[in-house]
Parts: structure tokens; C-alpha cells; sequence
């Protein structure tokens, strides 16, 4: 046995260093942060807890169809039909489709306000990513169907006639406004800020040694984005690009003026004048809704409102975890 091994040492386990409160002030900020925390924990269990309250009955009544089938009749009292299928499958496919367009977009802006732009550029182009997340979600709608949707709509005709071979840019009806492939641009430009802030914020602790030293041995600024500075921010990255799947899950009014709503599955022809979203869904119905509709809207809110949770709570975990000092 070598002096080595023989002289090895445990390794002490990871601690958790935390810092006692001593001051009034410290102590009475503590306090206030903790019952922030709480509070805001409590609101959220508070809304599950009236989500399901409310939409227990529909539930149980519809069963798994609630969420597989593809039929809402609310015509006869007696033959109550409330099902979510393509909404929820349209919902995700606009979602998907706004992240494929935003998530490229998001870490270009972010890569080159961290390592191109001056500092009064990087400024200037962070306040404008910013004021672009606090444009309410109607402005961007009215946006989308009176300037957005006639330039957009252009663009699917041309991916019909030169791909339409491909099931997902087929298009039998001739129409092309209104389709998930616009509603899709709508939620990439919503996303957009907040993937943007997310990557940026992980692209800034960097080590920029490390960036440099690729850059000194002779590597590109392509080649050390793609083989250091992405995987080594990959997990922020994902993480951002989750949190901004949870907003484009549930963005509503945007996706009510751009898109057709229709009860018939929209798989993959994102060109097409036919599409769902939960949330849009629930906009369109609740002002005339009976109290049985209203309670099943209800329901598709709990499911929305379900993934949504689960999405952020993930995306969160990932960006958690992508910080150095959390290691």
C-alpha cells in the first residue's frame, strides 16, 4: 500500500452555510421575506385548492374523456359533453412552435449584448428587451391580427407551395390566416424578453478566462460559443427556455385574435386555418357560458394551470441548479 492511500482523508461532507439574523432590522427583514415566501406559496395552494373544488364535479363526471376526447356540447341539459382534447393538443403545439422560433432568437440577442455590444449598447438593448416583456398581451394581439397577420400569412402560402409536400406545412383549405403557425410568431415575440433575460443572466457568469483562453488557442467566436460558452450555459439556457414555455401555455388574448378556434385535431399542419388553445378557449366560452360550462371551463383551467406549475417548477430546478455558487 502506497503512503498515498494510507494518508488519505475522508472527504468532510457539503455544508450549508447560513447567517443568523442578529439586528432588529435584519431580523424584521427576515420576517418579512419569510412571510412573502409563505404567502405566496399559500396563494398558490389556495388557487389549485378552488380550481379543484370547483371542477371536481366535471371531473368525475366526464372522466379521462375530459382530457383525450374532442367534443364540448353544452346544448342539451341532460347529454352534457365537455372535453379538451384538441385545445390542450393545440395549446402545446403553439407553444412548441413559439419556442422553435423564440429560443434561437432569445440566446442570439442574449450572446450579443454579453460579448459584442459596448456597454451603453448592451444598456440600451437590455431596456428595450425589457419594455418588450412589459407590453401588455392585447397590445401584442391587436399587433398581431391588424399587421402582423397579413405578412405572416404571406409566409405560410409560400411554405405551402414550396413544402407542402410536408405534412406540417399542408394546407387543403386555401386559407391561411388564423392558423397556429401565426399564433406560434405571437408567443415567440411574448417569450422572447423572458428567455432573453434568463440566458443573459447565465452568459454574465461565465468565466471569462476560460472564453479567453479558447479564443488565445485559436478557436473561432463560433467555435467557442458552440463548444464552450452553450454546453457550459446549457442548463440555464433550458431553464429559461422552460420558464418561457409556462408563459406561452398560458398567454390567452394574444392567441384569441389570431387564432381559429376548432374542436377538430390540428396534429402538425401549423399552416392551417384551424387550431386550439385552452386558454383562448376559456375567453371565448365564459361570457356565455351555463353554470355547468362554466364549471367545466373551470376544469380546463385546472389542467392549464397544472402544467403550467409543473413546467416552472422544473425550469426553475434547471436554472437552480445552473449557478456556480449553488454547486
Amino acid at each position: 500500500m502506497s503512503v498515498a492511500s494510507e494518508t488519505q482523508k475522508p472527504v468532510p461532507p457539503r455544508r450549508r452555510l447560513a447567517v443568523k439574523p442578529h439586528s432588529v432590522q435584519d431580523k424584521a427583514f427576515f420576517g418579512i421575506a419569510r412571510s412573502a415566501a409563505i404567502g405566496a406559496v399559500a396563494i398558490v395552494g389556495l388557487i389549485l385548492t378552488y380550481l379543484l373544488y370547483m371542477s371536481w364535479g366535471t371531473l368525475a363526471k366526464q372522466g379521462p374523456g375530459f382530457i383525450f376526447g374532442s367534443q364540448w356540447s353544452a346544448a342539451d341539459p341532460e347529454n352534457l359533453v365537455f372535453q379538451i382534447g384538441p385545445m390542450l393538443w393545440g395549446s402545446l403545439l403553439i407553444a412548441v412552435s413559439g419556442m422553435i422560433l423564440a429560443v434561437p432568437m432569445a440566446i442570439a440577442a442574449a450572446y450579443f449584448i454579453e460579448f459584442f455590444a459596448s456597454s451603453r449598447v448592451a444598456k440600451i438593448a437590455t431596456l428595450i428587451v425589457d419594455l418588450l416583456a412589459a407590453i401588455p398581451s392585447i397590445v401584442i394581439g391587436l399587433w398581431g391580427v391588424g399587421v402582423f397577420t397579413p405578412v405572416a400569412s404571406h409566409w405560410a402560402k409560400l411554405l405551402n407551395e414550396n413544402l407542402g409536400f410536408i405534412p406540417l406545412f399542408n394546407n387543403d383549405s386555401g386559407s391561411f390566416v388564423n392558423s397556429p403557425f401565426i399564433a406560434g410568431w405571437v408567443v415567440a415575440v411574448m417569450i422572447v424578453p423572458i428567455i432573453t433575460s434568463v440566458t443573459r443572466e447565465i452568459f454574465s457568469q461565465l468565466d471569462r478566462d476560460v472564453i479567453n483562453a479558447s479564443i488565445a488557442l485559436g478557436a473561432s467566436r463560433s467555435s467557442t460559443f458552440m463548444r464552450v460558452i452553450l454546453p457550459t450555459s446549457s442548463g440555464g439556457v433550458v431553464g429559461g427556455a422552460l420558464l418561457g414555455l409556462g408563459r406561452a401555455l398560458g398567454e390567452t388574448v394574444a392567441i384569441f385574435f389570431v387564432l381559429n378556434l376548432s374542436f377538430e385535431i390540428n396534429w402538425v399542419e401549423v399552416v392551417e386555418s384551424r387550431g386550439g388553445s385552452i386558454a383562448s378557449m376559456i375567453v371565448s366560452f365564459f361570457g356565455a357560458a351555463s353554470p355547468e360550462e362554466v364549471k367545466a371551463l373551470i376544469a380546463a383551467g385546472l389542467v392549464l394551470f397544472v402544467i403550467t406549475l409543473l413546467i416552472n417548477w422544473l425550469a426553475a430546478w434547471i436554472v437552480a441548479k445552473a449557478q456556480p455558487w449553488r454547486q
